[in-house]
């Protein structure tokens, strides 16, 4: 709620530079890179991601994330939207997401990966619904490289379609979505494709995938 009211009393600024823009100005938003371009994790079909986690992007998802800001928000789900993959054989999706931990959740008073997520859905035109839930566990976000291999503790919640979608906001490791993927395929699932805001740019050189399919 106290975040809801200092966005809507506090003018918009770029990140970078300060100058008033909603939500990065045009000058700043000629630094924003591309994301490197790695294999997707174990389990997943297909992986995009919009950015490198750097610079102004970084500065934006914390926005999201602890400020709950809303014009951030749609911009960085559009651009999401732009590169998800889809399956090649045009399966009907749902796009779900991988649930922020329980107290972080409670604290902010909101989930921003359900919120990127039902916005990159309607850009789409899919259908959003929760298909994970969290078990007890630290946060990813902090954790050194090794402790984030490990993962969060993910299962599957109902009946799980076909073909998923999943979305996150950062992939560092990517034992997130990988975590997802296995939770998922579990239950049922025979497809599955990801998509997160941005990736970090200091990730291992891989050799390129073949282009996934996308949304037109």
């Amino acid at each position: 709620m106290v975040s809801s009211l200092f966005a809507l009393a506090w003018p918009a600024r770029c990140p970078a530079c300060g100058r008033r823009a909603e939500p990065v100005c045009g000058e700043c938003l000629g630094s924003v890179r591309a994301a490197p371009t790695v294999l997707p994790p174990a389990g997943i079909d297909a992986w995009a991601a919009a950015f490198a986690y750097e610079g102004v992007v970084r500065e934006l998802v914390a926005q999201v994330k602890y400020r709950n800001a809303r014009a951030a928000l749609t911009w960085l789900a559009s651009a999401a939207a732009s590169v998800a993959p889809a399956p090649p054989d045009g399966a009907a999706v749902v796009v779900t997401w991988v649930p922020t931990a329980t107290d972080r959740r409670r604290d902010r008073g909101f989930d921003h990966a359900e919120l990127l997520a039902r916005r990159v859905a309607r850009r789409l035109s899919r259908p959003c619904r929760r298909l994970l839930g969290r078990g007890a566990g630290p946060p990813q976000t902090g954790r050194a490289r090794a402790e984030r291999l490990s993962g969060p503790a993910l299962t599957a919640r109902g009946a799980v379609p076909p073909a998923v979608l999943v979305v996150d906001d950062v992939a560092t490791t990517g034992t997130s979505i990988r975590a997802a993927a296995a939770a998922l395929r579990d239950a049922g699932a025979s497809w599955v494709g990801a998509v997160t805001i941005a990736r970090t740019p200091n990730q291992p050189s891989t050799r390129p995938p073949k282009r996934p399919n996308a949304y037109p």
